[in-house]
């Protein structure tokens, strides 16, 4: 299988060289990597050119931006843009953060997975962030969500999504379209991808209400979005991220904020999201 990537790359000199040599060390080397140097103003782009300059199939592009982290839209903005310059002969295509060091292992289990099952539409392993001298799972998420930073589609389910939206919530959106059309994704527990900027990390006070934007967008509707946003809180233990995140829905609903999902594709994901809380309850 051919193996694409786009890493976005924004001010990350102390990582990128980390990330870069574990791509260099996989078992199962990739075919094009392009990593997009969105408007740096440290060393990054430096260190970028020392790989593109020793790895014929790592290529770089460098693209001006907003400086402000704007979770979502600024780094699938930079992830669409290094998509455009790539050909489309790839099987498999790959969404990766320039924070993360993978695994030897990552890309050819990956394929494995993919191999196994040709429903298999998503596929990624799970995140770990340094505690002390320890590496914990990063437990923001189900261990059988793929996360954003290390993500993996299938040629045929990503053009069935529409690739990634330019917003906040495109890593939760693509998985439920994915299931939409009738895809399935897939985590391999034993890949641990450690990520060395903890999530949230470079998010300012004005990030604070995108979540409820992100259930907005993705017609949630007021419960649900009350529920998901009740259940973070708790493993979160902030109650300010609750009425934070219901403010930011209220406001994205008082101004018509579009949404990112037709309402056919809303009616499927709300059903879903039902069906999967009734199954933890039964």
């Amino acid at each position: 299988m051919n193996i694409y990537i786009v890493i976005p790359a924004h001010n990350e000199e102390d990582n990128i060289a980390l990330m870069l040599e574990a791509l260099v060390e996989q078992t199962l080397q990739p075919k094009k990597v392009v990593v997009v140097n969105d408007h740096s103003t440290d060393n990054t782009l430096n260190i970028i050119t020392s790989f593109t300059k020793k790895y014929h199939w790592i290529t770089s592009l460098s693209i001006t931006s907003s400086q402000e982290h704007i979770p979502g839209s600024k780094v699938i903005n930079a992830f669409n843009q290094g998509l455009n310059v790539l050909d489309d002969a790839y099987d498999i295509i790959c969404k990766f953060d320039a924070d993360i060091i993978l695994p030897k292992n990552y890309l050819e289990n990956i394929v494995s997975l993919f191999n196994s099952d040709k429903t298999i539409g998503i596929a990624g392993g799970l995140a770990y962030i340094k505690k002390e001298n320890a590496w914990i799972y990063e437990t923001i998420s189900s261990k059988n969500h793929v996360r954003g930073p290390f993500k993996a589609y299938r040629k045929a389910c990503f053009k069935a999504i529409g690739g990634l939206k330019e917003s906040i919530g495109w890593d939760t959106v693509d998985v439920l379209l994915a299931q939409y059309h009738g895809w399935h994704i897939k985590t391999d527990k034993t890949l641990k991808v450690k990520h060395l900027k903890p999530t949230g990390k470079t998010y300012n006070k004005n990030s604070r209400y995108l979540q409820g934007e992100a259930l907005y967008k993705m017609r949630f509707g007021f419960v649900l979005a009350c529920i998901f946003s009740l259940r973070n809180t708790i493993s979160k233990r902030s109650p300010s991220y609750f009425f934070n995140t219901i403010i930011g829905f209220i406001k994205s609903k008082r101004n018509a904020m579009h949404y990112i999902v037709t309402e056919h594709e809303g009616n499927f994901i709300r059903k879903q999201l039902w069906k999967n809380l009734r199954l933890k309850f039964i």
